[in-house]
Formats: C-alpha cells, structure tokens, sequence
C-alpha cells in the first residue's frame, strides 16, 4: 500500500505540482488554466453567469419544453443527472478535506472557482448540444439511449479531422477518470463513513453499493433520468435544511466564520494538516482543486448528461448549466463549509481507534515553523512513554490524517496510557509488557466525510450524524450511477455501442473496489485524472469561444422560448386531459 501511495502522490505532484513561478510561488499549470480560461469567457460572454442565471431557472423549470424537439431526457432530468454528479461527495467529504488540508480560507477559492466555473459550463454544454450525435431511433426503450455527446464530439466535429486523437484522448482519460472520480472515490467515502460510525468493514458496503448502483445503471439514461430526477432534490432539501438549522443554533458564529474565510484566504495562518500554514499557494490550491471536483466546471464531464436534453436551441441547455455550480458550490458546499467553521470541528479531536493497517495512519516530522510534513524515512522503531512519543524519534510522529496523535492508548476508554515501541515495518506496536498491538486509540483529528459529520453532531446532537450518513449515501450513489452514463459514452465514441455493456460491469467492478483502498490513494489518484482530462477540454473551449458567442447572441436575439412556452402550454394540457401523444409544434 505505501508503494502505491508514493506513486500516485509523485502522479499527482506532476500533474498539480508542475506550474509557473508568480510572486515566489508556484502557481500549477492546471488551476491557471481552468481559472484564466473561467475569467476570459466570464469577460467574453459579458457575465453570463449574473445575466441570464434567472433564465436557466427558467428554462430547468420546464415551462419552455417542447417534447417533440430531439433528445432522451427533459431539461429538468438532465439537469438532476448532471447535479446529481455533482451534488455528491465532494460536497460532504471534498470540502471538508479542503478545509483540513487548506483551512477555512480554501473554502472562497472553492467559492471563485464556482463563479468562473459557471461560464465554462455554460459554454461546454452549448457546444456539447450544437456537436452531439444524435441517431433516428428514438424509441425510450432503447437502454443505450439515442444521443451521445461531450467534449470528444465537439473537439472532433467543432475543431476538425486534425484534432480527433485529442479527442480520443480526452474520451479515454474521461472514460478512466468515471471509474475513479465520479465511482471509487464515492464508494471509499461510504465505506469510510459507515465504518468510522457503525464499524461495517469496507467490502460489505462496497458490495451492497455495487448492486445498487448496478440495478439502476443497467437500464440507461431513460432510467437513471427517472431516478435521479427524485433523489438529486431529495437529498439536496435534506442536507441543506439539516444545514440551515445548525447555522441558525450558532447564528453568533456565523460573521466571525465568513471573516475568518476572506481573511484565511489571503494570509493563512492555520492549516489543521499543518503543510498549508501560511502557504498561500496551498489554500489556494485544495479550494480549486476540491471545488473543480464538486461543480466539475471545465473537467467536460456534465456535458455529456446535457447533451442528452430535449431541445434544438443549445443556448437553452447551456443557460440549465449555468444553475449546476450555483447550487452545488455556491448552496450546498458553502453549508457545509460553514458549518464545519462555525462549530469549530475543523479543529477538533476526537476518540479514535488508530489501526495501523489502516490507509488513514501515517508518518510525519514536525517543522521548524511548527507544521508537519509526510517523513520519506520513518525509524525502525519510534519510543512511546506513558502515552507520549519520546526524543529517540527523530521528530518522527503517529499521524492519523497527516496530523500527529498527541497521546496514545491500548484501550478505547482511553485509561490505559501505551508505553513501548511503535513497529512501522511491522505496522504494530510492542508494550513493554510483551503484548503487540495492532491498533491503539487517541483523540485525533478527523477528515472527509466523518469530519462533516462531527460538526453535524455538534449542531444537531444525534440526528446530525443520521442527516449526513443519510446525506452520504444518496449523494454517492446518485453520483456513481451519473458518472456510469459519462463512462460509457466514451466508450461508445471509442469503440460503438457493444462496448457498453462491458464498460459498465467494469465499472460496477471498480465500484466495490474503490470501498477497500485508503481514503487518501482514492482522492489523490482520482485527482491525477481529474487534472489530465481538463486541459484538453479547455483547449477545445478557447478555440470553439467564437461559436459559443455567436450563438449565445443569436438565441437571446431570436428569443425563441416564446414560441417553446406555447408547446409546453399545449402540452401540459394535454397530459391533463389524458392523451399521451405530444402536439405537434
């Protein structure tokens, strides 16, 4: 495991590592440019985001649709497919790691990542409608569904014959980075958070998500549509409201903690994990990267359940677009942001059981400046007395969650203090008394999804810990069974329709496989594909800005929802008065 862990941390060290040197910083390549190309169709597009976000409410609302226009879902479905992706783990687990890693100040990074992520999803989903393939068999029962879209068709048909291996590059990386983003890592944080609450070993969970998400998945965009249209509002109302009540109960705590985000995000003193105190570039970095993982702007993923829509005004599907990172991230990731400040459990210790088998437990150095740092030699053995690591460790500390378990025990109750010796070749620890251990208990620091939940518990006592546990299975789920329908329509553009059925047992495969690896391989590998699938896309974006502006123009110039709304009149009607075959527009 370890061997793993130091290859995906140096893929992801050249992937997010690799960057350009601005004010003594290193500035990653990957957030300058999914931010500098946000800020340039923000400017391109004349503020999209502010202007027309009120007609995307609109349009989702469904007052404009025209059921004889081509596509497999309505705006609203595609709307919850793509939230539904989105509204997920990274809302529960991704801004509390952030938090952790970053401090409260990388929540506002998360927060400008939204803004200007809202106008690259704008402009992706337009192009994703105006390049998507659309066959002649529209019948709702086909489970593979008669559209197939995204980034790879509009690069290959928007951009030319000469850019189809970046396209085919992009369709594989994606094809992978479902398997891991948007499936394994949804699977670890359900099995982690069932395992830190109930003590469910992690291939349980994994095998009863698996059969779930593979019971929905099997039936197509037609089903996962249908069932996503219920549960992405679900279990939005549930988190949020469970959300707005601890806010209220702490509504004193509420202008200290929003202070404390503005100031943490330009001069952060105070990382938990310790390597981000005082590191701009380091808060900066984890709200970009956790908030390019929850709203998924620019990654080219949404696109692909967009272009699915019924409609052929593509503008109309983007302008739907435009509300997916406002609630995500702007709603639901700022709720859990700021209940995890407000109650103050970002700094919290709790009673742990620290296995040393576990993928959470570490090695770590302190610093001079009084952070800590991941050793690369850890001593054969590390001296504990009465509880205390000694001076014989070389600085060298038990960590869970990359900070340091200041006092140490054999027993839960936490009334027997450890002393001995701590074996990590061994991954046990020998008393004096000759008894090994192969795991000791601690208050320490807790991270991702168990993070969130302590703060719920904190505001809500009993039940706050239910609403997220609730709030994780949903969300994971939803998001697994979404991603499914990115997966194999990529593997659709690659290799046509028979690949379908394959990709998905694959897919339900790595499912089970993402709830036994440790927390931090499933995020920092499912990082690595995250940062290779977007520069392709925004590539694509900045050569094809010109149509997106062109046709943004011509359908606000055209207005043709006008004509749409007297369909949908008629057809509503209709279904009132029980005919099923839609009006002819």
């Amino acid at each position: 495991m370890q061997i793993l862990e130091r290859v995906v941390n140096a893929l992801s060290y050249s992937i997010w590592g690799f960057g350009i040197p601005i004010g003594g910083e290193t500035v990653p390549l990957v957030v300058i440019a999914l931010l500098g190309t946000g800020l340039f169709m923000t400017l391109r597009l004349g503020f999209i985001q502010v202007r027309r976000l009120g007609h995307g409410f609109a349009v989702t609302s469904g007052k404009y649709d025209d059921p004889n226009e081509p596509g497999d879902v309505s705006h609203f479905q595609a709307l919850t497919t793509a939230l539904s992706a989105t509204v997920g783990i990274g809302n529960i687990a991704g801004v509390a790691i952030a938090i952790h890693w970053g401090g409260p100040g990388a929540l506002f990074w998360m927060w400008v990542t939204a803004a200007l992520g809202m106008a690259v999803k704008y402009s992706e989903v337009t192009l994703a409608q105006r390049y998507r393939d659309v066959t002649t068999d529209h019948d709702p029962r086909k489970w593979e569904g008669s559209v197939s879209g995204g980034p790879m068709y509009y690069i290959e048909r928007g951009l030319g014959p000469f850019f189809k291996p970046l396209a085919v590059f992009f369709a594989g990386a994606l094809g992978l980075t479902a398997f891991l983003t948007g499936n394994a890592v949804q699977a670890n944080t359900v099995a982690d958070t069932l395992q830190t609450t109930f003590g469910v070993p992690p291939w349980i969970t994994g095998l009863a998500a698996a059969s779930v998400v593979a019971l929905v998945i099997i039936g197509g965009i037609t089903r996962i549509g249908q069932v996503t249209a219920v549960l992405a509002p679900l279990m939005a109302a549930i988190y949020v409201l469970g959300a707005v009540v601890i806010l209220l109960l702490n509504i004193g705590e509420l202008v200290p903690s929003l202070q404390l985000i503005f100031k943490e995000a330009f001069q952060p003193t105070a990382g938990v994990a310790g390597t981000g105190a005082g590191v701009f570039m380091t808060t900066m970095l984890w709200g970009v990267k956790r908030g390019l993982f929850s709203n998924e702007a620019g990654q080219g993923s949404a696109p692909i359940a967009h272009a699915a829509a019924k409609t052929d005004e593509p503008v109309s599907e983007g302008v739907v677009a435009l509300v997916e990172p406002f609630v995500d991230t702007l709603v639901i990731c700022t709720m859990t942001g700021l209940v995890i400040i407000a109650t103050g459990a970002w700094q919290d210790r709790v009673p742990t059981e620290i296995s040393f088998l576990g993928g959470d437990s570490s090695y770590v150095e302190i610093q001079d400046h009084g952070g800590y740092a991941a050793t690369a030699e850890v001593p054969a053995e590390i001296r504990v007395e009465d509880g205390l690591v000694g001076s014989g460790s070389n600085g060298v500390r038990l960590a869970w969650h990359e900070v340091p378990v200041e006092r140490l025990f054999v027993d839960a109750a936490q009334t027997r203090s450890f002393t001995g010796v701590i074996l990590p070749a061994d991954n046990q620890a020998r008393g004096d008394d000759g008894a090994t251990h192969a795991t000791l208990f601690g208050d320490a620091v807790e991270n991702g999804a168990p993070l969130t939940m302590v703060a719920f518990r904190k505001g809500l006592g009993a039940l706050g810990p239910i609403i997220v546990l609730l709030s994780v299975l949903l969300f994971a789920v939803s998001t697994a069974i979404s991603w499914s329908y990115y997966g194999d329509r990529c593997a659709n553009y690659l290799f046509g329709p028979r690949a379908i059925r394959p990709y998905k047992a694959a897919f339900i495969t790595a499912h089970f496989l993402g709830a036994v690896v440790s927390l931090s391989v499933a995020w920092t590998l499912g990082d690595v594909f995250l940062g290779i699938v977007i520069l392709p896309n925004l590539l694509g974006l900045l050569l094809l800005s010109g149509q997106v502006k062109e046709m943004t123009d011509s359908y606000f110039a055209r207005k043709p929802w006008i004509e749409n709304a007297e369909v949908a009149r008629r057809a509503r009607e209709a279904r009132k008065a029980g005919h099923h075959k839609p009006p002819v527009s």
